[in-house]
């Protein structure tokens, strides 16, 4: 798992879509036996894009004695790029088994205007300061495809998710950090609607509300199918989230403009 995770931070955006390219032209064949509707057995996704950000506000810890500041003042809005990649097995027609792997990070220099106290540090006003955020997602979705017809299909689930995060800052010789890794159960939704034997329309989601916290990812994308295995689509992602609990305060708002290639059999 790590190995592959080094690798798939470590491509640029070129790279990444280059790489799509080239196994699309290396691996094409064309698949048979499977008709409009069916699900194939096994499919991967590899998805990339850039990232931006809405607002990203934290306070560590959460309980008066620390100062609740913006990392999007700091870090600014972005763009920065995330890939990801989905494995899908669809053992049966109405069951499957989806694993995720989402890496994020940013790390950007910033000035504060007024004194920040983080995670039992001070960091002086009007200094130079390096924010960074990470925030990387492993999840294993069940998935149930309870509609199934000619043009339309949809699918409802559980997913579970381990969260692996970071909130850094340093400046001068004065630094601190905050991990966070634990598990988030989540609700998944998905649905797709082809509009002709090329072109579709799908929505996925994982999201959960209530409670110290939220999380949402949720992804418009419109397909095209080359051929009957490969798949190219664009679209648009949202992530937002975070907790309010005594330990942590944090929440943020990610908007991705996506492009990714699947390919199934």
């Amino acid at each position: 798992m790590w190995i592959f995770y080094i690798f798939i931070t470590d491509m640029n955006p070129i790279r990444w879509l280059t790489l799509l390219s080239v196994c699309a032209l290396v691996t094409w064949t064309p698949a048979a036996g499977q008709t409009a509707g069916q699900s194939p057995t096994f499919s991967i996704e590899l998805e990339s894009g850039p990232v931006w950000q809405s607002y990203n506000d934290v306070e560590i810890p959460n309980d008066g004695t620390a100062t609740r500041f913006s990392l999007y003042d700091l870090a600014g809005s972005g763009p920065w790029f995330a890939n990801r990649v989905y494995f899908t097995w669809n053992p049966g027609h109405r069951h499957g088994l989806r694993l995720l792997v989402a890496p994020f990070s940013l790390s950007e220099s910033g000035v504060p205007n007024s004194e920040i106290r983080f995670a039992g540090s001070d960091f002086a006003a009007g200094q130079l300061t390096e924010a960074t955020y990470t925030f990387n997602s492993y999840r294993v979705s069940y998935r149930y495809r309870f509609h199934d017809s000619d043009r339309t299909r949809a699918w409802i689930g559980f997913t579970g998710k381990i969260r692996d995060a970071v909130i850094a800052l340093d400046q001068n010789q004065v630094g601190s950090r905050k991990t966070d890794f634990g598990f988030v159960p989540l609700l998944h939704v998905a649905g797709e609607w082809s509009i002709n034997t090329r072109w579709n329309v799908s929505l996925d989601a994982d999201a959960l509300a209530g409670g110290p916290g939220r999380a949402a990812d949720a992804a418009l994308k419109l397909g095209y199918n080359i051929g009957e295995r490969w798949n190219i689509r664009m679209g648009y992602r949202t992530v937002e989230g975070g907790a309010d609990v005594e330990e942590v305060y944090t929440f943020a708002w990610l908007h991705y403009a996506l492009l990714s290639l699947s390919w199934r059999r």
